[in-house]
């Protein structure tokens, strides 16, 4: 069993390019310490993260996390445990912010389909897959309007 946990919060500024990079550094080397996978979603500041590893570890995190001056209003929105990491080897997906963002490690395109089906996930998606999958038709509908 591998323990989850989905948050969302609001960004105190817009986030940049290089913003975005050191989170992906920082994650990159302290998640991997860590064992912790998962995925983070930005756009226009909004985030949405899950989390996923040891419970004490993926709750420590969090704690952390929770006091990052660049964000505020956190939202723990499941958690819970699951029988296998969803996100092995996805560590960030976000909108583009500029033409250069598919240059950064671990960048997804993730929020950059207009997909509606499942096939990001399989036939049976999980819960925290389900909330990603509900983020991105979001994000999609309040572009269009």
């Amino acid at each position: 069993m591998v323990y989850s946990l989905v948050y969302v919060s609001t960004a105190t500024q817009l986030l940049t390019h290089d913003d975005l990079d050191d989170i992906l550094a920082t994650a990159h080397r302290h998640n991997g310490e860590l064992g912790v996978t998962g995925a983070l979603l930005y756009i226009d500041g909004n985030i949405m993260q899950v989390l996923e590893g040891e419970e004490q570890t993926v709750r420590d995190l969090y704690t952390r996390i929770a006091v990052d001056p660049r964000h505020h209003g956190l939202i723990t929105i499941w958690e819970g445990d699951r029988p296998e990491r969803q996100f092995p080897s996805w560590t960030m997906a976000y909108r583009n912010l500029d033409l250069d963002d598919d240059k950064l490690s671990g960048y997804s395109e993730f929020l950059n389909t207009r997909r509606t089906d499942n096939q990001d996930f399989g036939p049976s998606p999980s819960v925290c897959q389900r909330l990603l999958m509900s983020f991105r038709r979001t994000l999609a509908a309040s572009s269009s309007l």
